[in-house]
């Protein structure tokens, strides 16, 4: 090697340093750079066309239970019994078949648009008759079926049951639902979905937030990241992406950048209130203007009890029960409290002075909204 040669190596390979060390700290900065707390993942926020789930059902029989399945009642179960064994060439009469040990079951499982012959997926699997428990069992084949008809999957296996029931002559236990079981892949796929992911031309994004703000947001950031005018808004959460020509047929790449874009979701400043429990969920969003609030608690307390009136000895009167009533009426007087909040922190605070509980700050929500002061949607659920 002569000394132009030499020196071209030596360039050659400091060039090659340099852009490692240039790679290594635009890693570094990817990996430590600040990030929003408030946003989120487009795929975490949006469903993208040609990615979803396929919907199927199946009847079949859970064979194996230890005398907990359906009982004579179930004649659907009967005769299910008795189309199963006359198609393995036994004959048996449904009048003469004990159920308690078989179970008729519904099958549901969802099928991914990607799934492909030979593939397993899991299955649910839910008493429809008055079995006790499906524990131990065991279900039989089972053909699974979409809504056009046709067979999709075949599902079989041992049920795994989250719970238990148990009882005696005067006592009984349960945990969680013992009627309801899983079988982790336990279908196997036999046809796929004629759909094919890569020979799409355009892509539609739905996005689960519904915001117009949101929406050009996501407009946006997929346009810079892909150098050009390639996604519009169709409405509120609709985004229609036209495919580069270089992703056409290789869609994969293109999904896998857009999919990790970061997104800081907004949407109307919102109060869920659920009467069911007393919980209460204030937005971020939420702000109140000023407002005296005063709420105190009536409580009504009646209490019954008999008195017994006994006559005097060698008197003509008779024993009699008389009724009495204990009432009792408690009133908190609480002073009137000037509320505001321009934060949800200063609004947390103003609720907490009052000295509510939840299912009392339902009906001062309400009151405060009733008076145009809560500038928020209150859903009830």
């Amino acid at each position: 090697m002569n000394m132009n040669q030499q020196r071209e190596a030596f360039h050659r390979s400091g060039m090659t340093a340099a852009i490692a060390i240039v790679i290594v700290f635009a890693l570094a900065f990817s990996i430590f750079k600040p990030v929003d707390a408030s946003a989120a993942r487009l795929k975490d926020i949006a469903s993208f066309s040609g990615v979803r789930h396929n919907e199927l059902v199946g009847y079949g029989l859970v064979v194996g239970l230890a005398g907990t399945g359906d009982g004579t009642s179930s004649t659907f179960t009967l005769r299910s019994m008795s189309n199963m064994l006359e198609k393995m060439g036994v004959e048996a009469d449904p009048d003469n078949l004990k159920p308690k040990n078989v179970a008729a079951v519904m099958v549901t499982a969802k099928m991914p648009v990607s799934s492909r012959p030979g593939s397993k997926i899991d299955i649910t699997v839910s008493s429809l008759g008055d079995a006790k428990s499906l524990l131990g069992g065991i279900l039989l084949v089972t053909p699974l079926k979409g809504l056009d008809g046709r067979v999709y999957a075949v599902a079989q296996g041992s049920l795994t049951i989250g719970g238990f029931a148990t009882s005696g002559e005067a006592a009984s236990a349960q945990k969680n639902i013992p009627t309801v079981g899983r079988i982790p892949g336990g279908a196997v796929v036999e046809r796929g979905v004629p759909f094919k992911f890569n020979s799409q031309h355009n892509m539609t994004v739905n996005l689960s937030v519904r915001d117009f703000g949101t929406t050009m947001q996501v407009v946006n950031k997929i346009n810079a990241s892909m150098g050009g005018d390639y996604a519009t808004a169709k409405d509120i959460s609709t985004i229609e992406l036209a495919l580069p020509d270089q992703f056409r047929g290789n869609m994969v790449p293109l999904m896998a950048s857009l999919e990790n874009l970061d997104i800081s979701p907004d949407g109307k400043a919102r109060v869920i209130v659920d009467e069911k429990t007393g919980t209460v969920v204030l937005g971020q969003d939420v702000r109140l203007s000023k407002v005296a609030v005063a709420h105190g608690n009536l409580q009504i307390v009646i209490s019954e009890s008999q008195d017994v009136s006994q006559p005097g000895p060698f008197s003509d009167g008779t024993t009699v029960v008389t009724p009495e009533t204990d009432l009792a009426i408690n009133e908190q007087n609480k002073p009137l409290m000037l509320m505001e909040g321009a934060t949800l922190q200063e609004l947390v605070d103003g609720l907490n002075a009052i000295g509510a509980a939840p299912r009392d700050l339902i009906s001062i929500i309400r009151a405060l909204k009733a008076a145009g002061s809560l500038h928020a949607e209150v859903e009830v659920i």
